[in-house]
């Protein structure tokens, strides 16, 4: 596959500290799974990524436009219904209330919801908002989609359902980059893993030949601690 994005000596200081440092990298596969131990810097990548931050250094180089959505650990949901929430998305992008609406509803229905469509997005199940920010992502129809952690708070059964949406958004053509703590998840998922370690990018592998024989003593750690 071609590269879609270089990231080229990309570094991040906050408040005197080097968050991310001198990282460089070409993403070039469909689904690539970002891992690395709490505080290693995933997230912030994600985030410097998706333009939510903005680098100290370096620069990222898309090898053309790609529209994007971003789901995170904890949803945001507005104070009205699950519809009203994937509404609200589309609404920014432009589109009249009638397609507003029927995108919405698909969406919902895509993810499992329809019948919850007018049910208070805030009293919903920790999984069923999850579910909720992967429709209001899926009905912008991304090019791009980035998951921070998305099952991190989830019950196995909410993470499956999780998971399979992820899995049908990246057959429709999207990519999908994301972090996760799952590394079953990360198996089932990923072509490819980025291995970050206290801010820099230790390896870069595909994901058959990680979980068999990673290439660095951080990684090799990594996975005898996380795995049961």
């Amino acid at each position: 596959m071609s590269i879609w994005l270089t990231i080229d000596n990309l570094g991040l200081t906050e408040g005197g500290t080097r968050i991310i440092d001198a990282v460089s990298l070409s993403l070039s596969a469909q689904r690539t799974l970002v891992l690395g131990p709490n505080g290693a810097g995933k997230s912030t990548l994600l985030r410097l990524i998706h333009g939510l931050l903005h680098p100290s250094s370096g620069a990222l180089r898309w090898s053309q436009p790609l529209s994007q959505a971003m789901v995170f650990q904890r949803p945001v949901m507005l104070r009205t219904t699950a519809l009203a929430n994937v509404v609200y998305g589309l609404k920014l992008k432009g589109c009249t209330a009638h397609e507003c609406d029927r995108r919405a509803r698909q969406a919902l229905a895509h993810v499992g919801l329809e019948t919850l469509a007018k049910r208070p997005a805030r009293l919903l199940s920790g999984g069923e908002q999850q579910r909720v920010a992967l429709a209001r992502a899926w009905a912008l129809e991304p090019e791009l989609l980035i998951l921070d952690e998305p099952t991190a708070s989830l019950d196995p059964a909410s993470s499956r359902e999780v998971e399979r949406i992820i899995n049908e958004i990246a057959a429709g053509g999207a990519r999908i980059l994301m972090t996760t703590h799952n590394l079953g998840q990360a198996r089932r998922v990923a072509e490819e893993i980025v291995f970050i370690d206290r801010g820099r990018i230790a390896e870069q592998t595909p994901v058959a030949e990680f979980f068999k024989l990673p290439r660095t003593p951080a990684a090799q750690d990594f996975l005898q601690e996380e795995m049961p």
